[in-house]
């Protein structure tokens, strides 16, 4: 694990991925191999149904999942998403999301992860995905 703060990973992610600081994405802890992350709810991440909108859920994963990476790695800005796949599995509330992203294998050339979203302690969706990292 990088020396990095949640602060400094939310503002290399901020700087680089416009969708997540337009939603106001934040890492709010991180440990060995994981990131924590919340995006705050906002009504115009509904949907049709009062539920929040699956690209809602997908832009916190994978931004989750780049938050994890960069904790591990330092600052990559380099590594992008190579395989993403997501299971909606509850309803969220129209509340804040919380994200658990956990590198599974960090290789040389790829890095393989889980995340788990929450919305008010219920799980409501697990994503998986590869991140490629950059050459040399």
């Amino acid at each position: 694990m990088s020396s990095t703060t949640p602060e400094q990973i939310t503002q290399w992610i901020n700087d680089s991925v416009g969708t997540a600081q337009d939603n106001g994405f934040k890492v709010v802890a991180l440990r060995p191999l994981e990131a924590d992350c919340i995006l705050p709810y906002q009504q115009s991440q509904l949907r049709a149904g009062g539920t929040l909108s699956g690209p809602t859920m997908m832009t916190l994963a994978d931004a989750a999942m780049y938050a994890a990476v960069l904790s591990h790695y330092g600052k990559q800005l380099l590594a992008v998403t190579q395989d993403f796949s997501i299971h909606f599995l509850a309803k969220p509330s129209q509340n804040n999301l919380q994200a658990n992203a956990k590198i599974i294998k960090a290789g040389k050339r790829s890095v393989v992860l889980t995340v788990h979203i929450y919305s008010q302690d219920n799980l409501v969706a697990l994503a998986t995905g590869t991140y490629a990292m950059p050459t040399k």
